[in-house]
């Protein structure tokens, strides 16, 4: 789903934004099919989990996943995996009983929007060890959560009350043309507050925490999610590509982290509003035999997270094909 009025829906992201409501209607099969199809009391909705295929979902719903499978591959929106995503809501709607029955309840855009900007980060090449680290805790133990307590050790000297956020190095990310190491992605795994300190070992408390922390985790200064990130689209030609897909992936769809080689030095900054595009294949023309480059297409659209000078990390805001790494970046979106 598109990031439609962009400027309107991150002005209003704030923090109390109203979650999304669905509500199911009593079933009513689709013609042909009876009670008997459908499992006994299944609870809606089913919640997508990580991994999850098509017949997995299926399978939540019906007794015989192949049979509704069939019915289920004529409404395209569900029957793509790569526009379904982790804490989309599927559920049986009778409304839509001639495609299957089945339809989809995506998160909100600025609630995804915030959920990026907090966790990830990107970081050059020569910050990755931070400005300190956690050495242990008080009570020993090897994981840590909000409100524990831990013993942190600093290259600087924090002030009581100051907050760092703890973080771990993720994967390297390279200019694809270049082989150039332009940074890091991380990930953002909560953030502590200081409190006092013997010696050079500091104590501090666990404030928020998005994942377990552990001994070594490092510790950067807290960086402030802005809820007021205006969308901007820029009038200057760019040209990049795309030169990192999440994990290592092989593709990337709507809702995922993505770099790109256009940073700063472009002029780009948290909220610049990009298109991808797909190389036109290289086809042979059936009446002159000879080859022919096919034009360009857009596939999707990002919006810059975290620039740094000579990369940026963003996030897919709206896919139509499956995004790889050497796709096209252009300043060709549209509001």
């Amino acid at each position: 789903m598109k990031l439609q009025g962009l400027a309107a829906l991150l002005l209003a992201c704030a923090l109390t934004a109203v979650p999304l409501q669905a509500h199911a209607a009593p079933v009513t099969m689709p013609a042909g099919v009876t009670q008997d199809d459908l499992k006994p009391d299944f609870p809606q909705p089913y919640i997508v989990k990580k991994g999850d295929t098509l017949w997995d979902i299926a399978a939540h719903f019906f007794k015989d996943p192949e049979k509704w499978m069939k019915i289920w591959e004529r409404n395209l929106y569900i029957s793509n995996p790569d526009l379904i995503y982790p804490g989309n809501q599927i559920w049986f709607n009778p409304e839509q009983k001639a495609t299957g029955g089945l339809s989809t309840v995506r998160p909100r855009p600025e609630s995804v929007l915030l959920t990026a900007l907090a966790r990830q980060d990107f970081i050059q090449p020569d910050a990755i060890k931070g400005v300190g680290h956690i050495v242990n805790s008080s009570d020993q133990r090897i994981n840590y959560g909000a409100n524990d307590h831990l013993y942190l050790k600093f290259d600087t000297s924090p002030s009581e009350g100051e907050v760092f956020d703890v973080f771990r190095t993720g994967d390297p990310v390279k200019d694809p043309r270049t082989g150039k190491l332009v940074g890091y992605l991380i990930n953002d795994l909560g953030q502590v507050e200081v409190s006092t300190h013997e010696g050079d070992i500091y104590r501090g408390v666990v404030l928020t925490s998005f994942e377990e922390m552990s001994r070594g985790d490092r510790l950067k200064p807290a960086h402030v999610v802005s809820t007021r990130i205006v969308p901007e689209y820029p009038q200057q030609p760019l040209s990049g590509e795309v030169m990192y897909l999440r994990n290592d992936a092989a593709e990337a769809g709507q809702h995922q982290i993505i770099g790109i080689n256009l940073g700063l030095r472009d002029h780009l900054r948290a909220g610049t509003v990009l298109s991808i595009h797909r190389a036109g294949r290289l086809v042979n023309d059936p009446v002159t035999g000879k080859q022919v480059r096919l034009p360009e297409e857009k596939i999707g659209e990002i919006i810059v997270l975290v620039p740094q000078q000579d990369a940026s990390i963003a996030l897919v805001t709206e896919s139509t094909n499956p995004i790889n790494v050497g796709d096209t970046v252009r300043n060709q979106a549209r509001p």
